[in-house]
């Protein structure tokens, strides 16, 4: 069924991983402008100046593979009746949010200057959150597979 604990814990992966195009992962102020990174590139924002900052450079790579990662736990919802095939994604969708980290963490690398001085924003952090629900997601599947071997048993 479509409305069991695993579909919500799939949505909320992809829901994490979409908000990660908005939030920023590694931010370095100086005097004047301040450097983030983003999944879509690098931005730079004058510090005393309102409105948004400006792309410097885009990471069009890691923004793909950002969009095909929650789209891959978002199509993983409807293999709600294919359960070890959902189980198998969902475990292929950790080890691809666990590569999309680490690569977020080559980018992050990019900053003029280095990473000394940077501080992790909001959303360096979403990936562990979105694993935490991928496996949350695998409980809910062997949860549900127990229930069908024990109703199969009572037969």
């Amino acid at each position: 069924m479509i409305q069991r604990v695993q579909s919500i814990w799939l949505f909320l992966a992809a829901a994490i991983l979409v908000l990660m195009l908005f939030l920023p992962i590694v931010t370095k102020e100086n005097q004047t402008t301040e450097l983030s990174i983003h999944t879509v590139g690098l931005y730079q924002d004058v510090v005393n100046k309102p409105g948004p900052g400006v792309l410097k450079e885009t990471f069009t790579p890691l923004l793909i593979t950002n969009i095909a990662v929650a789209f891959m736990c978002f199509v993983n919802i409807f293999n709600f009746k294919r359960r070890v095939l959902q189980k198998r994604i969902a475990l292929i969708s950790i080890l691809l949010i666990i590569g999309f980290a680490f690569w977020c963490s080559v980018f992050a690398q990019k900053l003029p200057g280095g990473i000394e001085g940077a501080h992790f924003d909001f959303g360096a952090y979403l990936p562990a959150l979105s694993i935490l629900f991928c496996v949350l997601a695998i409980l809910g599947i062997n949860k549900d597979e127990r229930l069908i071997r024990s109703a199969e048993r009572l037969r």
